[in-house]
């Protein structure tokens, strides 16, 4: 076990800040790598939090100027609700409300928008206990997408994993994240199979579509066709080792992967930029959908 830990510790180190990260470009300097250490110490002070992390495009350094930053909170045990509002409107410099785990749906969880200096720094609520199951399941080739409100997809559970193993710890005291990490990294042979199979539902899901673009649906053509696009992108990122947290770039994502998606990104923009409004435009647009390329 102290091996596998040691492995872990190495892991997350190599997982440092990007280089333009450490200005953090684009924003206010004060939020940089020191000053989310230092909301991170904060954190860890409050009653229950076991570790922090950086998230989101910043960690995996694919960040807009305008990005926020997505810190996540993980605990055990029950979280001192009233010390995380004190302690955010003091970095926020005004009353920050807090969204108590589960208020944001059962998967986002809860957590809190603060305003530091003039930039967005989201606090996302994770616990342990889930994570360590979602790092399991992914290991094993194990996947869901779940309701949950912001995912029009749905919430892929497995993403909690995802999160752990491109995230950048901020305080791991106890190696609790460096251990999740090693668990899937690398990318889950299992769980690559796994969304590549899934793909079958590509099919079901536009054969179900030319029936609705015969009866001139375009509401659900359009919900049908997005749905297999985003399903498909999720295979091309199994396929190329990388771990999908939202839906949000993940088709036009595909084509900074590094294997040759064969211009997937591109077509399925086209086809959904013009999906048509009579019967044969909507039975045109399945036909291309069905024939635009897939991972294998």
């Amino acid at each position: 076990m102290q091996s596998v830990i040691r492995a872990a510790i190495v892991v997350c180190r190599k997982r440092s800040f990007p280089t333009e990260q450490k200005s953090c470009n684009g924003y206010s300097s004060t939020v940089n790598e020191d000053r989310l250490r230092a909301l991170a110490d904060d954190l860890c002070d409050v009653r229950g939090v076991e570790a922090v992390a950086l998230g989101g495009s910043r960690a995996r350094g694919r960040h807009r100027p305008d990005s926020d930053f997505d810190v996540g909170i993980y605990y055990e045990t029950d979280l001192d609700l009233v010390a995380l509002e004190s302690l955010a409107a003091r970095w926020a410099g005004a009353p920050v409300p807090i969204a108590a785990p589960g208020a944001w749906g059962p998967w986002v969880n809860g957590g809190a928008w603060l305003n530091i200096d003039g930039v967005p720094v989201d606090w996302i609520f994770r616990d342990l206990h889930r994570v360590r199951r979602q790092c399991n399941r992914a290991s094993r080739g194990e996947f869901s997408f779940h309701s949950q409100t912001g995912h029009p997809l749905g919430f892929l559970d497995v993403a909690y994993a995802g999160e752990v193993a491109t995230g950048i710890p901020l305080r791991d005291d106890n190696s609790m994240l460096a251990a999740l990490a090693e668990r899937v990294s690398p990318y889950p042979e299992a769980l690559r199979a796994a969304l590549i199979g899934n793909l079958w539902q590509v099919d079901f899901i536009l054969d179900g579509a030319q029936k609705g673009a015969s009866a001139g649906d375009t509401a659900y053509v359009a919900l049908c066709l997005t749905t297999a696009a985003m399903l498909l992108a999720h295979g091309w990122h199994a396929l190329a080792g990388e771990w999908v947290i939202n839906e949000k770039g993940i088709v036009p994502g595909v084509a900074r992967l590094a294997v040759d998606s064969h211009g997937f990104s591109d077509e399925v923009a086209s086809i959904l930029a013009k999906t048509g409004s009579t019967p044969a435009e909507l039975r045109g647009s399945v036909d291309k959908m069905r024939s635009a390329p897939r991972p294998s």
